[in-house]
């Protein structure tokens, strides 16, 4: 245990308390001959009156009471696995598809989800991304708000119902994706700082930051770097999104990234299945991407939130916060051939220059994951509504053309390719009245200053709101929904199928459009996706012959003739 600062520190063994023996900043006691069934810790406990607190172990394995309770062990049972014959998958130019546990299915667990896994692979999905799994306290939230980094919210099913999650998902050829979270901890149930100085002074928009580069801080960068690779080796996932990385104070030579980039390609190379990292990145910053050996961090990808922008903003209409620079079919042009729209460019949201240019010679268009909508995307709008909720069937079907015919690596949020009806809410479950007052308030008073009548926003304490999030399954049934699903499942077959939409050079993109007749279209080689993005009937002076398209086109003296928001996909005559 390491406590540098401790003057005495006990092992609670069921009840037992045994003192421990300083060993230079580390604290030792003989492992136990069989596995106790509750341990913890206390600290100082002369120091105070009555019984001494007994403190979760801060790389808990499991927490079978919620995380203020004690430890119980756990190692993943071997015999469970029957993915031994799983070769893993690389990341770029995969399908991904974003899941909350607690609401992708009504029961909320690994293995109702489990239930549901062939859904995803008749939809032609590669990897499944979890959102965070770890221990918070509480019933149910986002997952961002964890404590207990290496432990399984039990109510999920724990840490052996997600090796049977993961189990699963290889089994039927799907990669899995975990979200996790290294730049704060949550409110509730945060030990850490009585065992040692694992944060600073400092604080990021969600909590203190982590201690990653002041004194003492090897010990904390090991539990983030022991986490990480955790995952990957005993649970045998193959890829981590790490949460809000532009948060994560480093001053250090080597920065977290790159250390943990760097351990997690050995452990590949080890273990002899591709393993991948993906941040989530405010920064617009191509040195996350870059190999290493050209001086970048080498990451396998990141997220790109200016290609979601520039997208959602040229088929909604919508201008508002940090889409005030998004919107022309320019811009659009410009992230569909250059990755970032931001690039060392004035953003007037920021009131600052912000970015800097990607090297298509350097760093793959498939670095750059993409998506027409995400958790925060939806989650973090005032009401939680889905794009389904305010665009026709014929948008969506655009949104989802330009993001899945790109030269990316594109990302589905879960309902989407059903344009689910359900919202996606921000909902907690804080069990602390003052926590859950402030939550509802801060809520309330974010969009309020947008124009928001308090009593439109949802209370994110209500469990009707986290109620609401749930996916309904039964929409399936629907016509209207099935044939958004059917398009969906068609167009993910097409990018599998042709070479030129998997192609990996920003520099072979080619588009053309028109604003003001209100059409766009992406050139793929020989393939062209063409989008009407006007509800006005129109000519498009383009020669196709179609592959796919979502509503009726009629093609005359090579131009196609659409009744308005329309797909076009096609081979155009003559190669590129």
């Amino acid at each position: 245990m390491w406590a540098p600062d401790a003057t005495t520190v006990s092992v609670v063994v069921d009840g037992s308390s045994s003192p421990m023996t300083r060993d230079g900043q580390w604290w030792r006691y003989p492992s136990a001959a069989t596995d106790p069934g509750r341990y913890g810790f206390t600290i100082d406990a002369d120091s105070g009156d009555g019984a001494p607190a007994v403190l979760p172990d801060p790389r808990s394995p499991r927490q079978p009471d919620g995380v203020h309770s004690t430890s119980a062990p756990f190692v993943v049972d071997e015999t469970l696995w029957t993915d031994r014959g799983w070769a893993g998958r690389p990341i770029a130019g995969a399908v991904v598809y974003e899941l909350h546990i607690g609401t992708f299915t009504p029961d909320g667990t690994f293995d109702s989800a489990i239930e549901r896994l062939d859904h995803l692979v008749d939809l032609g999905v590669g990897f499944v991304e979890v959102m965070p799994i770890n221990g918070f306290n509480g019933t149910h939230n986002w997952g961002y708000d964890g404590v207990a980094w290496y432990a399984v919210h039990e109510i999920y099913g724990g840490p052996a119902g997600f090796a049977r999650f993961v189990d699963a998902c290889h089994g039927r050829g799907l990669g899995v994706v975990l979200d996790v979270v290294y730049n704060h901890l949550g409110p509730s149930g945060n030990y850490l700082p009585q065992f040692g100085p694992y944060l600073t002074s400092g604080a990021n928009t969600w909590g203190q930051s982590l201690n990653l580069d002041q004194a003492d801080s090897d010990p904390v960068r090991a539990h983030i770097l022991d986490n990480a690779l955790r995952w990957l080796r005993e649970f045998h996932v193959d890829a981590l999104r790490l949460d809000a990385v532009h948060a994560l104070v480093d001053h250090t030579a080597i920065h977290l990234l790159e250390e943990l980039a760097v351990r997690t390609d050995a452990l590949s190379a080890e273990l002899g299945r591709p393993l991948s990292l993906i941040a989530e990145s405010d920064l617009n910053d191509p040195r996350l991407i870059t190999d290493r050996g050209l001086g970048g961090y080498g990451l396998a990808a990141q997220w790109d939130d200016d290609v979601h922008h520039a997208i959602h903003t040229a088929v909604s209409g919508e201008r508002q916060g940090y889409y005030g620079d998004f919107g022309s079919y320019d811009c659009l042009a410009t992230v569909l051939t250059k990755g970032f729209f931001h690039a060392a460019t004035y953003s007037s949201f920021r009131r600052r220059r912000h970015g800097r240019p990607i090297d298509p010679a350097v760093v793959p268009s498939t670095s750059l994951v993409v998506y027409t909508c995400n958790h925060d995307q939806i989650g973090n709008r005032a009401t939680g509504d889905r794009p389904s909720a305010y665009l026709t069937p014929g948008q969506l079907a655009i949104k989802a053309a330009l993001v899945l015919t790109s030269a990316f690596t594109p990302m589905l949020f879960m309902g989407e390719e059903w344009a689910a009806s359900t919202p996606f809410q921000f909902f907690t479950s804080h069990p602390e009245p003052e926590l859950g007052e402030a939550t509802a308030t801060g809520r309330i008073s974010e969009f309020a200053d947008h124009g928001w009548d308090a009593a439109e926003i949802p209370d994110p304490q209500d469990p009707e709101t986290f109620a609401r999030s749930k996916l309904d399954w039964s929409e399936l049934e629907q016509p209207d929904h099935l044939r958004i699903l059917e398009f969906y499942r068609s167009l993910i077959e097409l990018r599998a199928s042709t070479p030129e939409i998997t192609d990996r050079h920003l520099d072979r993109v080619e588009v053309d459009f028109d604003e003001q007749a209100g059409w766009f279209a992406i050139h793929r080689g020989a393939v062209t996706a063409v989008c009407v993005l006007t509800d006005q009937a129109i000519t498009v002076p383009i020669t196709l012959t179609p592959l796919l398209t979502f509503d009726p086109v009629t093609v005359d003296h090579g131009a196609i003739e659409s009744s308005g928001h329309n797909v076009i996909i096609g081979r155009r005559p003559g190669g590129a």
